[in-house]
């Protein structure tokens, strides 16, 4: 049996420890865009390391990469605190949202879907019309529906066939109250307009009618960024401002397929 030579040692070092580095870089995103992290709280080193059962040094990393990408500020001699949004800045980042999404839906009706990515859409609008039709949406919904606003998103993404695309419509999404996992669910309204659009989206691309696909998928994206401001502006939702974890906003995996069946 082969004996691997000291001089690997520190390579293997190296990497494991960048592997555990951007796994933690990864939690600590997901935290802060799924609200666990609220808006302006303080995050300290020796909280995360233990919370993610590492050393300080993957986390010490992990805190300056986010802050770089704009999800943490640094303050000196206070530490890292999560990043702040005025309702400006969320519909700005609402409005790029909706003009890439809007993208997306045109490209994928130009495309033309398959019968699989179809199938998968339409199985997806099918969930949604089950939880929406019996007129409420109640806290166990919560978990079905946001599967499938994902899938309905992440599916109409996909079938464009353009993977700069999609990288940048989930950078663009990865932030506090902004991305598809985020579902403002105190509003049944909201939710059954929010409905109508996948039907209405979907249709179109499948029909490829392209600027009629193009121009839902605005309304329907930049609509959900209105619905949001104007919840902020009430006594209630002022308090998603510091507080984003009372908003249904709730992290997705798409990559082990938890879409509907």
């Amino acid at each position: 049996m082969r004996m691997s030579p000291a001089s690997d040692r520190p390579q293997a070092l190296a990497d494991s420890l960048k592997t555990r580095t951007q796994s933690v870089t990864d939690e600590l995103r997901e935290l802060i865009v799924q609200g666990e992290l609220k808006l302006g709280q303080h995050v300290q080193e020796m909280w995360i390391a233990e919370r993610l059962g590492v050393s300080r040094t993957p986390v010490r990393t992990a805190l300056n990469t986010l802050a770089s990408e704009g999800y943490l500020v640094y303050l000196p001699n206070r530490g890292y605190f999560v990043r702040q949004f005025d309702i400006t800045e969320l519909m700005d980042v609402y409005e790029i949202r909706a003009s890439l999404e809007s993208l997306a839906a045109r490209r994928a009706a130009e495309r033309g879907i398959t019968r699989e990515q179809e199938s998968v859409l339409m199985r997806c609008v099918e969930e949604g019309d089950r939880i929406l039709r019996k007129g409420y949406f109640a806290d166990d919904d919560l978990l079905p529906y946001r599967r499938m606003n994902v899938g309905i998103h992440e599916g109409i993404i996909q079938a464009t066939g353009n993977a700069r695309l999609a990288e940048t419509i989930r950078q663009n999404n990865n932030l506090p109250l902004v991305s598809d996992r985020v579902i403002l669910w105190q509003n049944f309204d909201v939710l059954k307009r929010s409905h109508d659009d996948h039907h209405r989206v979907i249709t179109a691309i499948i029909a490829r009618d392209v600027w009629r696909a193009s121009a839902i998928m605005y309304e329907h994206v930049y609509y959900a960024g209105l619905a949001l401001r104007d919840h902020l502006r009430t006594q209630d939702g002022l308090s998603l401002l510091i507080d984003p974890s009372k908003l249904a906003a709730v992290t997705a995996d798409i990559s082990s397929g938890d879409n509907p069946k």
